[in-house]
């Protein structure tokens, strides 16, 4: 019955398609912010304050929190400005194109030492300003450029085909991060210079993509913007959706998940003397395989039970890395199954998302995108602070020591950056398992009938 309706489903929207080229360059986009915002927030900057400038883990934890209250007001806001804007460009476009220039620049000047002394205090003011701008503009991008796919396409078959696009470029925006913060301790002892050209060069070339992509794509889901509601009712609105509510346990510890990975992943190499390279090379053989299961499989199954499986695949991985991840083999296990999670949380997540946005449709008559996004990111990017808070400060019960290279550090400790690094990730993922299977609706006859009666409107 479910592919009767999917092909039905393809008549009502005949012919929806969107061409290889914009789908490309959205992709390409998509993974340059991406790629400063793993490296930013995924470990780098608290590396490179707390391990090579020697600020105090403390301040460094209390930076990231702080930093966390600031996304309480900034996500929500600009989600509702975003869906109101008036422009010829289009809702969405204006906030990539000219934000791509500013943020290329604040992301490079985070790498360069403002201060002479390099105190505690002026170390932590360089860090929170450094993240505060920084996340404003990667805020207004990233939002945007979220909920494009959404925008240029109608049909989860035509955004299927543009988020696997950008899974594919995803690879990118996770290898580079990878490979870099896995060595972040050699660079930076070798030469700081060579580091700060390294950060410039990304930092340029990801302003540049940005900037000239915005030219290759637009919007084809439009709502004027007097239709909206007001700000406090459009918030309230997002919280009665109960699916978003389900949709935003699995979405924050993504969030969660990605942060904590690439902060852990300088530290666990250099503990367990094991050469990333094989490690790396199983995490793109998963991220492959996930992507032919998720494509292929997952539309049988259905985002619901793809989600629920890919959530156990992943977590039992890690929990496998996580007891005994000083051997290889179960290191490799660990990054196979991490690629297939990553997969499906860059496709089928998505997937989810655009569902609870097309069931808020089907109940206000209302295209919200942005306001969905802006929360979504007001409840998840908390997980970025609490993740890169709370790594430094479990790696202290186990008496790690942040004075000595981390392969002097003692046995207890050495199973302590293990731990730190994948018990709370192991614990969510079980969770969301959980509460996917129990308590998300959108899935069945019966959501795929809501979905056809959607695709017709819209083609009116």
């Amino acid at each position: 019955m479910r592919e009767e309706n999917v092909l039905e489903k393809e008549k009502v929207i005949e012919g929806e398609y969107v061409p290889l080229g914009s789908r490309l360059w959205l992709g390409g986009a998509d993974c340059m912010i991406a790629t400063l915002c793993n490296i930013m927030t995924g470990g780098g900057l608290t590396f490179f304050f707390v391990n090579y400038f020697g600020m105090d883990a403390k301040w460094s934890a209390t930076c990231w929190l702080l930093f966390g209250i600031w996304n309480a007001v900034n996500d929500p806001l600009f989600g509702y400005i975003s869906d109101r804007t008036k422009s010829k460009l289009g809702r969405r476009i204006p906030y990539i194109r000219y934000g791509a220039i500013l943020i290329a620049g604040v992301f490079v000047l985070s790498w360069v030492q403002w201060f002479s002394t390099g105190s505690n205090a002026q170390m932590f003011a360089q860090m929170l300003i450094s993240l505060f701008f920084f996340d404003m503009l990667y805020t207004a991008i990233a939002t945007s450029l979220y909920v494009m796919p959404y925008e240029m396409a109608v049909t989860n078959e035509a955004r299927g085909k543009i988020l696997f696009v950008k899974v594919i470029f995803g690879l990118v925006s996770v290898a580079v991060p990878l490979v870099l913060l896995a060595q972040l301790e050699n660079i930076l002892r070798q030469s700081l210079l060579r580091f700060q050209v390294v950060m410039t060069v990304i930092g340029i070339l990801a302003g540049v993509i940005v900037f000239f992509s915005t030219f290759f794509y637009k919007e084809k889901v439009k709502s004027a913007a007097e239709e909206q509601y007001p700000f406090v009712q459009s918030l309230v609105t997002c919280f009665k959706n109960k699916n978003f509510l389900v949709f935003e346990i699995i979405s924050f510890s993504v969030t969660y998940i990605q942060t904590a990975l690439m902060i852990g992943l300088s530290y666990y190499f250099e503990a367990a003397h094991i050469n990333f390279i094989f490690c790396y090379i199983a995490m793109f053989i998963g991220i492959v395989s996930g992507m032919v299961l998720w494509t292929k499989q997952g539309a049988k199954w259905g985002v619901k039970k793809s989600i629920v499986v890919m959530c156990l695949l992943f977590g039992s991985g890690l929990l496998a890395m996580l007891l005994l991840g000083q051997f290889l083999p179960a290191g490799i296990i660990g990054f196979f199954c991490a690629g297939i999670g990553f997969a499906g949380g860059m496709y089928e997540v998505q997937l989810m998302n655009g569902d609870v946005i097309d069931y808020d449709e089907h109940v206000s008559g209302l295209r919200r995108e942005g306001m969905y996004a802006g929360v979504n990111s007001f409840i998840c990017k908390p997980a970025i602070s609490f993740a890169n808070a709370l790594f430094p400060i479990m790696l202290l019960w186990f008496g790690y020591d942040s004075k000595i290279p981390i392969a002097q550090q003692s046995e207890l400790a050495k199973f302590g950056i293990r731990f730190s690094w994948l018990f709370v990730p192991v614990i969510l993922l079980y969770i969301c398992a959980i509460c996917i299977g129990k308590w998300y609706k959108l899935d069945g006859e019966e959501w795929d009938k809501i979905k056809l009666e959607l695709a017709a409107k819209r083609q009116k």
